[in-house]
């Protein structure tokens, strides 16, 4: 196992990372944002959906992430 990690598998981290992020942000202010914009309710479920569906693909990132860097 090599010390240094790939730059690619080190990118795609940081941008999984980024992910989980915006939709934790999004998922904590979704209620915030509909009721400001005055928004039926229906609008805070569909960005729940979202930040729900960037959760799942983050987390097949870092699955992938994780067995590329098992290979090597």
């Amino acid at each position: 196992m090599s010390d240094r990690l790939d730059p690619k598998l080190a990118r795609q981290g940081r941008i999984a990372a980024l992910v989980i992020a915006g939709a934790a942000i999004l998922s904590i202010f979704a209620p915030v944002i509909v009721s400001a914009l005055g928004l039926p309710a229906r609008f805070e479920i569909l960005l729940l959906l979202f930040a729900l569906a960037a959760f799942i693909w983050a987390l097949v990132v870092a699955l992938r992430i994780w067995q590329n860097s098992r290979d090597t």
